[in-house]
């Protein structure tokens, strides 16, 4: 019997090809709009976290914020005698014009030591990394980054070349491997020029921010404790500075994206709602049509259940094939955006089948009315329908 009602709902479905696409659309709309803003939400924050991760679970980054407050370079690097702290590397950014011939463009200009390099595992393609000597001596010398070659060299052999930084001439001894975009932005349009140059260029005496790389995955709370600990010491003050992890960067960018893709879900699951609206209308408008139809079949035998199985799974049928077809469509259009944004978005599916199950739901909510109002009508008053 159950086999039946099925049959009945399809061929009644499929003889009203045009209307029942239409009644579907609400729901496939729905289905697209949860899925595709989920999925593309997710993937965004997932590029994120990776280019997170990828900076190590060990990397901490530290912040002094009171202008009052002078600490140096060497003072800093002395962190890294503490046993949770393998290595520190204090920075200075400023934004300055480049030249190179005809090309001109603003770059953020970073100060670092050696220990940059291995504290934030970047790594150069050609050329040299800055050393000790360069802070001893001064020198006008520069790492930059594939990015700013392009833009400045038109390729990435730009070592030994020569750039207009302000009103000096710097010498690039190398050029950074190619990173990607991350959250802290990429080190692929940056220019990197010792430390002790920095300081004479941007005026600087005291250390704004730094790096510090723990000794391993354990003592990262250790070492985190001492960072603090001194700069408690050296400023007395608990809001004049920041230290953070990567991990905790991690779980407010998980607990963010959760957010946000219950938000975008929750809206989008509006158009579910409405389609399913769209989905009671129609069947009522059905049962008006076929109430001649349904007064035969009482007369004939069938039961009350009977009619209201037949027109419930009509609407769940509806339903659930709308949430299929706006689940490939889903597929399609994900793709076509992961290939034109250059960016890999992949369809998340426990989304997508956790939508065609709302959209069953539904189909059994909104087609419950029309089922049963079917179910209710007298067998001789419907035959005297025309």
């Amino acid at each position: 019997m159950t086999w039946k009602i099925v049959k009945l709902s399809l061929k009644s479905i499929f003889n009203n090809k045009m209307r029942s696409f239409l009644t579907m659309l609400g729901i496939i709309i729905g289905v697209m709009a949860v899925v595709i803003l989920v999925s593309i939400t997710q993937g965004a924050a997932s590029g994120i976290t990776d280019s997170i991760s990828n900076m190590g679970s060990q990397l901490i980054t530290a912040s002094i914020s009171d202008s009052d407050v002078t600490i140096s370079a060497e003072e800093i690097e002395n962190l890294a005698s503490y046993p949770a702290v393998d290595s520190v590397a204090p920075v200075i950014t400023a934004a300055e014009t480049v030249k190179k011939n005809s090309n001109t463009g603003s770059y953020s200009i970073v100060g670092i030591t050696p220990d940059y390099f291995s504290v934030l595992d970047v790594d150069i393609q050609r050329g040299r990394k800055i050393v000790e000597s360069d802070l001893e001596w001064n020198t006008k010398v520069c790492v930059i980054g594939t990015e700013a070659a392009m833009d400045l060299f038109g390729t990435w052999d730009a070592v030994n070349g020569t750039i207009i930084l302000g009103d000096s001439i710097y010498k690039v001894v190398g050029v950074l491997e190619e990173q990607g975009s991350s959250l802290a932005g990429s080190d692929d349009s940056r220019i990197f020029i010792p430390y002790s140059t920095a300081e004479r260029m941007t005026g600087q005496t005291g250390v704004s921010s730094f790096y510090v790389k723990a000794a391993g995955e354990n003592t990262v709370n250790a070492a985190i404790n001492s960072i603090e600990g001194y700069l408690l010491q050296e400023t007395r003050d608990e809001e004049s500075y920041t230290v953070s992890n990567q991990s905790e960067v991690l779980d407010t960018m998980d607990d963010v994206t959760n957010t946000m893709s219950l938000l975008l879900a929750g809206i989008a699951a509006i158009s579910l709602l409405v389609g399913g609206i769209g989905i009671m209308n129609i069947m009522l408008v059905s049962v008006t049509e076929r109430t001649r139809e349904i007064g035969i079949r009482k007369a004939v035998g069938a039961k009350r259940r009977h009619i209201m199985l037949q027109f419930l799974c009509e609407a769940c049928i509806l339903s659930a094939l709308g949430g299929v077809i706006g689940l490939l469509g889903s597929f399609c259009v994900i793709e076509c955006y992961s290939l034109a944004a250059s960016q890999a978005a992949g369809i998340n599916w426990m989304v997508g089948f956790a939508a065609i199950g709302f959209c069953i739901i539904i189909g059994v909510v909104f087609g419950s009315y029309p089922a049963a109002k079917a179910s209710r009508l007298q067998p001789i008053e419907a035959l005297r329908t025309s």
